[in-house]
């Protein structure tokens, strides 16, 4: 399991109840995913190159922007590579999917490409892990009430491409409210437009509302992803300023203190008008810095 953050310790815990024995690499690793890859009954393996040599399967799960580097460092390490099969599960474009498979598979590994729609698979209902390449059917023991695998074929990028389109709305919107709210609060008609929405759009304010306090902790993870989605929108003949766009207000995000929270500890009392006015403070910090 490279590596036992957020979402890779959950995983990881799946295939440990599932029978397998896991192991990660936590050397440079923060104490936080330390904590986590025990609580999942994962084992620190040693280095990078200890981990490769003892495992069957390798899941690559980790920020987009740092997937390329992981899938290099694995085909560098010295060990045979036959019948491993090497998992990029990253939220990452078509192309870049291919890329990483093109490296892991020079080095003699199988490669699947993956794609993980929700939440940490902690608890029911499951999140959706979708595969697609030819060994794809490998990762089938890792189905349970907590994560469902869907094989979309033999042809790897599918995957990729299902989780960008699908994350292209879900974060997309998410900075889109994100950026009009933080509008109207500088615009002086935040309270105005709050009660339209409430009026016009509820269901959707609530949605919306209930996520915006939560964005700055993973912004900095997303903005790669947003890089990636634009990317894949440019390849399928799409305009890619949405996304680029989105990648921009995620570093507003941030930027703000509350960046500094982790999932765990994050203030669950902070409202969406002081998430808003902390990213406004950022927008002002940035216009006066020489």
């Amino acid at each position: 399991m490279l590596s036992a953050g957020d979402m890779g310790h959950a995983v990881g815990r799946v295939a440990r109840d599932r029978g397998c024995r896991v192991l990660t690499c936590l050397a440079g690793r923060s104490a936080q995913t330390r904590a986590l890859a025990v609580e999942a009954g994962i084992e620190d393996g040693g280095d990078l190159a200890s981990v490769v040599g003892a495992a069957d399967i390798l899941l690559s799960i980790l920020p987009p922007a740092e997937a390329p580097g992981l899938a290099r460092a694995v085909a560098a390490c010295p060990v045979a590579a036959t019948d491993r099969l090497f998992v990029d599960c990253n939220a990452v474009a078509p192309a870049t999917a291919l890329a990483i498979g093109d490296i892991v598979r020079d080095a003699g590994f199988s490669f699947v490409d993956g794609g993980i729609v929700g939440r940490p698979p902690l608890a029911p209902p499951a999140t959706r892990l979708y595969v697609s390449g030819p060994e794809a059917g490998r990762l089938a023991f890792l189905e349970d009430d907590r994560l469902t695998v869907r094989d979309l074929g033999p042809e790897p990028g599918r995957a990729s491409a299902l989780k960008m389109c699908y994350a292209a709305l879900t974060k997309g919107s998410w900075t889109l409210f994100a950026a009009l709210s933080t509008a109207a609060h500088r615009l002086g008609v935040a309270e105005a437009l709050d009660r339209e929405f409430s009026e016009s759009q509820g269901a959707v304010r609530e949605r919306q509302r209930a996520m915006l306090p939560r964005l700055p902790l993973d912004a900095g993870r997303w903005i790669g992803e947003m890089e990636e989605i634009a990317a894949t929108l440019d390849a399928a003949g799409l305009p890619d300023g949405f996304h680029r766009a989105a990648a921009d207000m995620f570093r507003l995000l941030d930027g703000t203190p509350f960046a500094a929270e982790s999932r765990q500890d994050w203030d669950r009392d902070r409202t969406p008008e002081q998430t808003v006015a902390a990213v406004s403070d950022v927008i002002d910090d940035l216009k006066s810095d020489p």
